[in-house]
């Protein structure tokens, strides 16, 4: 049974790189270029899945190879086309679904305070402010404690806020905090200060009733 094995497995490696660049090349004219390379790999390890299966004869093994290459490009069109199919429901919802407009920069100080966190401060910010999560799914999505999330939060909204003072008044944006300005000269702070409340308001784009799509029931 072993040598069966072993004999099978030289024989496939054999047939896999004799045939390897005329498969790739089958694949590059089926498939957008960028996914040849994908195919060929897809391939070898539908044909190692099958190593016991490797027909003998070099011409045999050689359409054997071709055949499940076929397999793989009618697999990938299929997805495509589902792909496809999903895109334009998607496209069709939001043409007939009414919109808010929001100037393209609505939010851009916000956008780009946040960016310039860590990483994992950056998503923790935005799964809690624009997704909705609360702080324990947030950790569970990021894959770590709870404990550790509140930390990075904090840390992450007092940073915020650092940037966020050196705006002009009329920021909107995100996170639901307020900055507000003590007087120069007046460490302590009792002073009124001397200018406005600057609040940076929780407005994200929150999709519309008909603009909620439902995907649960698309293949993918």
């Amino acid at each position: 049974m072993r040598a069966r094995a072993s004999n099978s497995s030289e024989h496939l490696t054999e047939a896999l790189t004799a045939a390897a660049p005329d498969l790739l090349r089958y694949f590059q004219r089926r498939l957008p270029i960028d996914d040849a390379a994908d195919g060929l790999a897809e391939l070898m390890l539908a044909a190692w899945r099958r190593v016991g299966y490797t027909p003998l004869g070099a011409e045999q093994s050689r359409m054997w190879l071709f055949g499940i290459a076929r397999h793989v490009v009618t697999n990938a069109e299929r997805s495509q086309r589902r792909r496809w199919n999903l895109t334009e429901r998607f496209r069709e919802v939001l043409r007939t679904s009414p919109t808010e407009g929001r100037p393209a920069d609505d939010g851009a100080d916000v956008r780009d305070a946040i960016s310039r966190l860590t990483p994992t401060q950056a998503e923790l910010v935005r799964l809690i402010h624009w997704d909705g999560f609360a702080i324990t799914e947030a950790a569970q999505i990021l894959s770590i404690s709870p404990s550790t999330a509140r930390t990075r939060y904090q840390r992450a909204r007092a940073d915020l806020k650092t940037a966020l003072s050196e705006l002009a008044p009329e920021v909107t944006g995100h996170l639901p905090m307020t900055v507000v300005g003590t007087p120069a000269g007046d460490p302590s702070g009792t002073t009124a200060p001397s200018i406005p409340h600057r609040t940076i308001r929780s407005a994200d784009v929150v999709l519309l009733p008909l603009q909620r799509i439902d995907i649960s029931s698309y293949p993918v």
